[in-house]
């Protein structure tokens, strides 16, 4: 990409854009840098920040405007923009023309940075250079640049990320699953579906795309991808693909079957994992890592931070922080994984999707509900006309403090007390990661 001397509009200052920024910068393009927000601390060498009211006179003269994934296409000054045809581009497009090795990139409403991080672990037995980017936390910019040529990235997408990238094109992609989530920013399932479908979108028949069959809404993509699409499945035997058998993951590809490991064997619990084990080791054994390989590292990788991770066991009481989930999608494939007696502490920043499937779930495994944050009231209501008891659901306001205490309180062996929100984080934290580290700092000092 060339950007020597090229006036360049960065809008966004977290991660994504202040790394965009930087990159733009040392390719030699003058760099404008601006974020909405008055109140942020931001100092980049050879920059210009512009913080505050964003009008249309941040564009005179810019050639390019890049865009970091929080930043939604619709604001007023990137709607003037395309009216000026003025080129727009997310820090993923910026990242993909950076590349020089292939791409693995993962998309999927739930289990993106689980599949990524057990993918990037799976690469490195083949790869001497390998980059987990993206939505997972680490600007996919820097990441592409600091792997260079010879190596492979591990990529997850949101689909925020897509909402501005036209030529993005992996060499292998995937997509786990689609359910309701983030509707309030992309209006509808039929647009947040399409913006999933993007990372397919460009890919030809050298590709691969690797698509969940057991998932109405990811199977039948098939019809619209160009490349060569392989299922995995936790649900039935594929004539071709990853899935169980006997109780053991499978790949079967080419004509030749490996078996991997047993369920029991691998070392991530839940049906939800067994999912994403078979989506992480279908698009590594594609991208050329031995099956031995792939076995050995699939039977010793415990997961990731926030993802139904044990923090401390309490009289008798195991504490789970699953602070990752931030849809109702998310916070069932938690509860799925406890066979009952649960005090869930559940609540947040409401995305106001529908309940019903969750409650049920809840109706089910749950002996209390502690609820938080804006959400609170909204939850409380629905669980109780799911017959949800009242005497069973307690409110700690605005506190994870008093969520931990009326969960210590109240618990006993064989309960478990699980954080797993079904809602994001902003109401009460800057994100999840956050809620999730207060989360185990309270109960660790218990």
């Amino acid at each position: 990409m060339d950007l020597a001397n090229k006036k360049v509009l960065v809008i966004g200052a977290a991660r994504s854009g202040i790394a965009a920024a930087k990159i733009a910068k040392n390719l030699g393009a003058n760099v404008i840098l601006s974020d909405a927000k008055e109140n942020l601390d931001v100092e980049i060498t050879g920059v210009e920040i512009r913080l505050g009211k964003q009008t249309e006179e941040l564009l005179s003269g810019v050639d390019l405007i890049i865009v970091s994934p929080a930043v939604p296409i619709k604001i007023p000054v990137l709607k003037a923009a395309s009216k000026k045809n003025i080129p727009i581009i997310s820090e993923v497009e910026l990242a993909y023309d950076l590349a020089k090795s292939p791409i693995c990139a993962v998309t999927g409403t739930n289990g993106k940075t689980t599949t990524v991080t057990l993918l990037g672990l799976l690469l490195k037995e083949k790869f001497s250079k390998v980059g987990v980017g993206g939505n997972i936390g680490y600007p996919l910019s820097e990441v592409a640049l600091e792997v260079g040529a010879g190596g492979c990235l591990a990529v997850e997408i949101s689909s925020y990320q897509m909402e501005a990238t036209k030529n993005f094109k992996p060499h292998i992609s995937a997509i786990l699953n689609v359910t309701p989530d983030h509707l309030k920013r992309h209006g509808s399932m039929e647009v947040y579906q399409a913006m999933k479908e993007k990372i397919f979108s460009q890919q030809t028949a050298e590709d691969f795309l690797i698509l969940n069959f057991d998932d109405e809404r990811t199977r039948e993509m098939i019809d619209r991808a160009a490349c060569k699409v392989v299922y995995f499945s936790r649900q039935r035997e594929l004539a071709e693909g990853a899935f169980i058998k006997n109780n053991s993951l499978v790949i079967k590809f080419g004509g030749e079957t490996h078996e991997l490991c047993t369920i029991d064997e691998l070392g991530i619990k839940g049906g939800h994992n067994v999912e994403n084990a078979l989506a992480a080791s279908m698009i590594a054994f594609l991208a050329g890592v031995d099956v031995d390989k792939i076995s050995g590292v699939l039977k010793i990788f415990q997961g990731v931070e926030h993802r139904i991770e044990f923090v401390r066991e309490i009289d008798g009481v195991k504490y789970f922080n699953d602070s990752k989930a931030t849809n109702t999608d998310s916070a069932i494939k938690a509860l799925e994984t406890f066979a009952g007696h649960i005090v869930l502490i559940a609540g947040g920043d409401d995305k106001g999707t529908d309940l019903t499937e969750f409650l049920n779930l809840v109706n089910e495994r749950v002996d209390y509900l502690i609820l938080v944050g804006d959400a609170a009231a909204r939850f409380k209501a629905c669980a109780l006309e799911k017959n949800f008891h009242a005497e069973k659901i307690l409110e700690a306001g605005y506190s994870m403090e008093r969520a931990v205490e009326l969960a210590k309180e109240i618990s006993h062996p064989p309960q478990v007390v699980l954080l797993s929100p079904a809602c994001a984080s902003f109401d009460m934290y800057s994100d999840f990661e956050e809620r999730g580290r207060d989360f185990k700092r309270i109960v660790n000092e218990l």
